[in-house]
């Protein structure tokens, strides 16, 4: 990478000079490092000398425990658990959807810091997807198809912001250029693995290889470089050569880390022809939970989303009853007890227990504030990544979603889903976002309390996943 074409302004000289080891590692290798679609860790520090952990023994009661219930889940939501922990910083290999120590460490870990909820039942489980879209969300986290290099890659859009297009790739980088991500292509014939591997991995006075992989169609190598660290991966087909590399600067290693290893775990080299999007595209969009609604409730059925606030009480947006006047949940009819002005409707029903409450935010949200939004789905709870609009959101949402509660990275509602579309919105299998309309939390708020239902008290561990336990289908019969 030529550090002139970098994008450094005439103020940022010294920062250059400081960031030049780095530069030149990225330079010198097209190099630096780490990780992929293989079933191995995701390297974005040094590696330990000591050899990898023993497989745990089978008379480990814990492990072998956990791992009968993690592979009795369908392998999409073994990967989608994968994912959410990665996002929650306690995975840090490849979403394979194979059970191993490093996945067993990290559901204890999730659990251990979540106070003792189990991640693989299935109201934990979808607390740790929405926690994890969050994350996502928040990082504006997206996939898509590089024009440049002709893969499709992950890039964390708020950390990365300027974008450079390259002859045969892309470059983005971080407004301090203190993070830099490359994307490369080589046509066939054009440049082949084992040259950039030993490029990559060659001896230099001011370079430590930290990690090195190489397979018969990809690689992986990470090193060290002064200041920096790198990360670098080439896979190779019928279409040539691609990959990418990143480079940052070591005291953001805990910053920068996981968004390396999500960037390797959304990297696909050659995305088949046909796919206007990838599938793990629309499946990260979308992260499905695991509390199933009940079978008689079915997709085509789906009116509107429920957010429980009390026993027997349900808020939903009022425009859910102008095709509904009766709408059940689950087997239950529920009754309108009462509608606002301001599109809200609260509805009774027996037979539902009251969940942890989600308190009200009153500060007003900022320009693009990176938001989600919960509403159930076919597979059960679905939380989307939105954005803060002026009068509403913008969120990749389905029909059924009017009513959905949209809620910030502290998991405080700051609004409900006042409307959507009845047309199901698909373009080639893929949910595109769209600008929905939303009943902000201060008429939320005063139209809990003219029904007498008390405020909450937010709670410091809670977050958007703690919502999910209170998400309800509305449906017609």
């Amino acid at each position: 990478m030529d550090s002139r074409k970098a994008g450094h302004g005439p103020g940022q000289a010294s920062r250059v000079r400081r960031m030049a080891p780095l530069l030149a590692v990225l330079l010198l290798g097209s190099l630096t490092a780490s990780g992929l679609a293989q079933d191995r860790p995701v390297t974005t520090r040094p590696a330990p000398k000591t050899a990898s952990p023993a497989k745990p023994a089978a008379s480990d009661p814990a492990f072998e425990a956990t791992r009968a219930v993690f592979e009795a889940l369908p392998e999409a939501e073994r990967k989608a658990v994968q994912d959410a922990l990665v996002w929650t910083g306690d995975f840090n290999a490849v979403v394979s959807g194979a059970f191993g120590r490093r996945t067993f460490d990290a559901l204890t870990a999730y659990r251990a810091r979540t106070g003792g909820a189990d991640p693989l039942e299935s109201r934990g489980r979808a607390a740790l997807l929405a926690a994890g879209e969050a994350a996502k969300a928040a990082a504006r986290f997206r996939i898509a198809a590089d024009p440049g290099s002709g893969a499709v890659i992950g890039v964390p859009e708020r950390l990365l912001s300027k974008r450079t297009a390259l002859p045969a790739g892309t470059r983005w980088q971080s407004a301090d250029g203190r993070v830099t991500l490359e994307t490369r292509a080589f046509p066939p014939g054009g440049e082949t693995l084992d040259h950039l591997f030993e490029q990559a991995t060659a001896p230099l006075p001011n370079r430590k290889v930290t990690y090195k992989l190489r397979r018969p169609d990809s690689l992986v190598v990470t090193a060290e470089a002064g200041p920096g660290l790198s990360y670098i991966r080439y896979d190779a087909g019928p279409q040539g050569v691609r990959g990418f590399l990143i480079g940052y600067d070591r005291t953001l290693a805990s910053e920068v880390g996981r968004l390396v290893i999500a960037v390797a775990n959304a990297f696909e080299a050659f995305p088949a022809v046909a796919d206007a999007a990838p599938p793990k595209v629309a499946a990260r969009a979308l992260a499905a939970s695991a509390a199933a609604p009940p079978p008689t409730m079915a997709a085509s059925a789906a009116a509107g989303t429920g957010l429980v606030i009390a026993s027997g009480r349900i808020l939903t947006a009022a425009a859910v009853l102008e095709g509904c006047p009766a709408p059940h949940i689950g087997q239950s009819t529920a009754r309108v007890l009462a509608t606002d002005p301001a599109g809200l409707a609260l509805l009774g029903a027996a037979g539902i227990p009251a969940p942890v409450r989600v308190p009200v935010r009153a500060d007003p949200l900022a320009a693009d504030e990176a938001l989600i939004a919960l509403a159930p789905g076919s597979d059960g709870v679905l939380a989307a990544p939105a954005t803060a609009v002026t009068g509403g959101v913008i969120a990749p949402l389905q029909p059924g979603s009017a009513g959905a509660p949209v809620l910030d990275r502290s998991g405080h509602l700051v609004g409900l889903v006042a409307r959507y579309p009845v047309a199901a919105r698909q373009v080639a299998g893929i949910v595109p976002p769209a600008r929905l309309p939303v009943v902000p939390a201060q008429a939320v708020a005063a139209f809990l309390a003219g029904q007498g239902i008390d405020e909450v008290k937010p709670r410091p561990e809670a977050g958007p996943g703690a919502a999910a336990t209170a998400i309800v289908a509305l449906t017609c019969r």
